[in-house]
């Protein structure tokens, strides 16, 4: 009987001496934690990882914003045009409303972007009358004056038999011309073939609507 208690007194102590072993709830990374908390925990730490990812989204777009460089404007596209070709079509004395609307845009162009003008008179045909194509030109030094151009290259290309199109291209090739200004009107009243623009004229065309 005295071993008997010996053994249990003996099992008694090795028990309550490994309770005493365990780590503390403090220290183990196997404590025990309210069932909420288990719930609550993982859910905040994906929050807090969103949000960050969210932050570094925003600043990278904001990083890219900053790097790109900003849209240019259409006016940017001409300031680098120095020479304009101003071409005359319409046999009107006093020109056409469209020559006259070409003539205040040509100007304003040059003006603005310290560019010269080219201004190339066109008939197929020999004009009958001197007269007229005097007062012609000088309605068009008058228009040129008043977008502040008193000086301005003047040519003439009359009774040559060729197509209008065909003649400001030769121009604007031989003279180095950077965009070539006319209004929509010389389209419209069959001067100009719309199809011949791109195979005749070897720099920007301008139309203007009407």
């Amino acid at each position: 009987m005295a071993s008997a208690h010996s053994i249990a007194a003996v099992s008694v102590l090795d028990a309550a001496s490994k309770q005493a072993t365990l780590p503390s709830s403090s220290s183990s990374s196997s404590a025990l934690y309210p069932l909420s908390s288990l719930r609550s925990k993982p859910r905040q730490q994906l929050l807090s990882l969103r949000s960050v990812a969210l932050k570094g989204r925003v600043k990278a777009q904001a990083k890219e914003a900053e790097a790109s460089p900003s849209p240019v404007g259409v006016g940017d596209a001409f300031s680098n045009v120095k020479h304009l070709l101003l071409p005359v079509i319409d046999r009107n004395p006093y020109l056409s409303g469209g020559t006259r609307q070409a003539a205040a845009t040509t100007t304003g162009l040059a003006k603005k972007y310290g560019a010269d003008i080219t201004v190339v008179v066109i008939d197929e045909e020999k004009r009958e009358s001197s007269s007229e194509h005097e007062t012609q030109v000088s309605n068009i030094r008058w228009h040129l004056s008043e977008g502040g151009f008193e000086e301005f290259k003047l040519l003439e290309r009359l009774g040559e038999g060729k197509k209008a199109t065909a003649i400001i291209g030769e121009v604007a090739d031989e003279l180095k011309m950077e965009l070539v200004v006319m209004s929509m009107e010389a389209i419209h009243s069959k001067y100009i073939d719309a199809n011949l623009l791109a195979e005749f004229i070897p720099c920007p065309v301008l139309l203007l609507p009407l």
